[in-house]
């Protein structure tokens, strides 16, 4: 069983290394974000925030006479938002609450746009839908909803078997609803139309980091393999065997360190439109 998982929010959060967004990814996550079509003047919701990664790229998309809040079920992620976008923006003022995605303290069309990044692959199927509800919900009609998940199936790293993360979130998947969510990213665009959005699209983004690694990418990725590594065992049929490359994230033969070292992965961003009213 997978230990990662933060399980159907809210609820106990994510171990640190799955939460935190390596250097080597933020141009790639800031270039899809600014792909959504957010303008300047509107007011957005950063629904999910985490730590604030997001707040500073969505200031500068809407621009001084817009409006930027956030809300997060951790107090602890609002607390460093809040204080990140008090260094980015000193007086400027940015609504940050403590809240679940799944119950917006927000009336009805409050925002031009919403933004819900590495959020929805911790619900389930049920919950997921009601997330999608809520998030159309406070946004006004021709506004939007933008959401991002990671794309697990577009993980590979080099030296070794290149399907090796893919074929165990499969293998996972019956047992652990965790790695079923992780490999549902690239059906998001099915999710936004089934709530209710229009004109959905969706585009998914490959991240290839070559070595030598940057230390940030680097300690995520052996911190993953060696987090997986101890719960293939669980897997048998010869999966401790296929990880075991992996088991010991500070080994100097540890794949990521061969002078031929790769590691991939995925990001997946899908819009929809919210309906005018009828």
């Amino acid at each position: 069983m997978l230990t990662m998982d933060r399980a159907t929010e809210p609820g106990p959060a994510a171990p640190a290394e799955e939460q935190a967004r390596p250097a080597g990814c933020l141009q790639s996550y800031q270039s899809a974000l600014e792909q959504v079509g957010i303008g300047s003047g509107w007011s957005v919701l950063d629904a999910g925030c985490g730590s604030g990664d997001f707040l500073p790229w969505l200031a500068e998309l809407v621009g001084p006479g817009g409006r930027v809040s956030a809300v997060d079920r951790l107090e602890r992620n609002t607390a460093a938002a809040a204080e990140r976008m008090r260094q980015y923006a000193p007086g400027r003022p940015v609504d940050v609450r403590r809240a679940s995605v799944l119950d917006l303290p927000h009336a009805d069309g409050s925002f031009d746009a919403v933004w819900c990044a590495d959020v929805l692959q911790h619900l389930d199927d049920g919950t997921l839908g009601r997330a999608l509800r809520e998030l159309r919900r406070v946004v006004r009609p021709g506004g939007l909803v933008a959401v991002q998940v990671p794309d697990v199936t577009a993980v590979a790293v080099r030296p070794g078997d290149p399907f090796l993360f893919t074929d165990f979130f499969r293998a996972a998947a019956p047992s652990c609803p965790y790695a079923r969510q992780l490999l549902r990213g690239r059906e998001l665009h099915r999710w936004l139309r089934e709530s209710g959005l229009a004109s959905v699209r969706q585009h998914t983004t490959v991240i290839e980091h070559l070595a030598p690694l940057d230390p940030g990418t680097l300690r995520f990725w052996t911190r993953t393999g060696a987090l997986i590594a101890r719960q293939a065992r669980s897997l048998g049929g010869g999966w401790e065997h296929r990880w075991a490359p992996f088991a010991d994230a500070g080994a100097e033969d540890h794949p990521l360190r061969s002078r031929h070292g790769y590691v991939s992965e995925g990001t997946t961003v899908a819009v929809g439109t919210v309906p005018a009213e009828q």
